[in-house]
């Protein structure tokens, strides 16, 4: 599902390729778009800490309150306002061969006809010592624990999802749409992806790849330039996503009409709650995974972005949100650093983006600030500190 009424994909210039375009005014705070993905995938580690979530979508499979008694290790017995939890258990269905859960069976549907005919595992094939994709996901979690960004399992759907196609050939070209760049670039995006303590094992999740799926018909990729251009697309493509069966009851009870005297005690409720989760499991509140977007991936950067992605139905659906007010005819434009970076210093952010995007930021921030030390925020404050002894 796609809504794009608002917006059009044009080519923007030679250096930065296409990009998205607002075709009417759109106000701050509205929903700019909202996309499901092409492919998405809970990360490894997460679904193996017990984060419970739809094998399709990434919806929360636990209730609040199972959620909450997880993530304080039993600290909580019940959550006031039960209704409020967005999580309906009586729709769960697992798949009859290996067991995976679908938080209903629209999403079990989805996920079949689109990638899990090839990537079913019998029951009796889920020994990691003996099948190829369960070898693949082990491998690749050692090479990224958490925090995680990314999944070789992404690329592996979005194969499986070419294999099952009606027609395979337009679902490649529209995998192909992406990106486009240069061998040599693609494997500096997949060694620097990997990092450089497992950049040399690149040859290792590549044999497994290829005995982990089908080979008919996506020889073009299951060669080792073939994996580093997947790899490289993922990496720069790659949308985080997180949902949470806690947010969505906080998101609820907030919205409600209470009495003062029951929203304080509420709101002291939900403070202690996130205290005492973030006690136990830090900063791991969510389910989390990676999605690739047609539309989002359309999107440049820019260090004073006037859209950002959020997550409104609790699930891999994708709305872009306006920051500002954005004109019709103009570009619309999302960060790819998280918010501490964007904070930091022009050389600091450009050489985020050129390690990991391979351009040289020229917004007008950039731009404004080309005159700046060519330091990093970290360089700077260390020669402030050393000027201030």
């Amino acid at each position: 599902m796609i809504d794009d009424s608002k917006v059009e994909v044009r080519i923007v210039d030679e250096s930065k390729g296409k990009g998205l375009y607002a075709k009417e005014k759109i106000t701050k705070d509205s929903v700019i778009l909202e996309e499901d993905p092409l492919v998405s995938c809970q990360f490894s580690w997460n679904a193996a800490y017990g984060y419970k979530a739809c094998d399709n979508c990434l919806r929360p499979l636990e209730t609040a309150l199972e959620n909450a008694q997880r993530l304080t290790a039993g600290q909580v017995e019940e959550m006031p306002y039960p209704e409020c939890c967005t999580t309906d258990k009586s729709k769960i269905v697992s798949c009859p061969d290996c067991g995976v859960e679908y938080c209903s069976e629209i999403c079990q549907t989805e996920a079949l006809n689109q990638h899990h005919r090839v990537l079913c595992l019998q029951t009796t094939e889920r020994n990691v010592d003996i099948h190829p994709l369960l070898k693949l996901e082990e491998t690749w979690k050692q090479m990224h624990y958490p925090p995680e960004t990314s999944s070789v399992l992404l690329i592996v759907r979005l194969l499986a999802r070419i294999l099952q196609a009606p027609d395979r050939s337009a679902a490649i070209q529209q995998m192909l749409s992406f990106c486009h760049r240069s061998v040599n670039e693609d494997k500096d995006l997949a060694h620097k992806f990997l990092g450089s303590e497992f950049a040399q094992h690149i040859s290792i999740l590549h044999d497994l790849l290829v005995k982990a799926v089908p080979n008919e018909g996506i020889e073009q990729f299951l060669t080792l330039e073939g994996f580093q251009s997947l790899l490289a697309l993922i990496g720069t493509n790659g949308q985080g996503v997180g949902t949470s069966a806690i947010s969505q009851w906080v998101k609820n009870v907030t919205e409600m009409e209470l009495p003062e005297m029951e929203r304080k005690g509420i709101d002291k409720f939900i403070d202690w709650l996130y205290d005492q989760m973030e006690e136990n499991v830090g900063q791991f509140l969510n389910n989390e995974g990676v999605a690739l977007y047609t539309l989002q991936s359309a999107c440049n950067h820019s260090c004073i972005p006037n859209a950002e992605p959020s997550f409104l139905h609790n699930n891999h659906r994708l709305s872009l949100i306006a920051v500002r007010d954005i004109l019709e005819g103009e570009e619309i434009l999302i960060s790819y650093l998280d918010e501490c970076t964007l904070t930091r210093s022009r050389h600091s952010r450009q050489k985020e983006l050129t390690k990991n995007y391979l351009f040289q930021c020229k917004c007008p921030k950039c731009s404004e600030q080309a005159g700046d030390p060519d330091v990093t925020s970290d360089e700077d404050q260390n020669m402030s500190d050393e000027m201030s002894d």
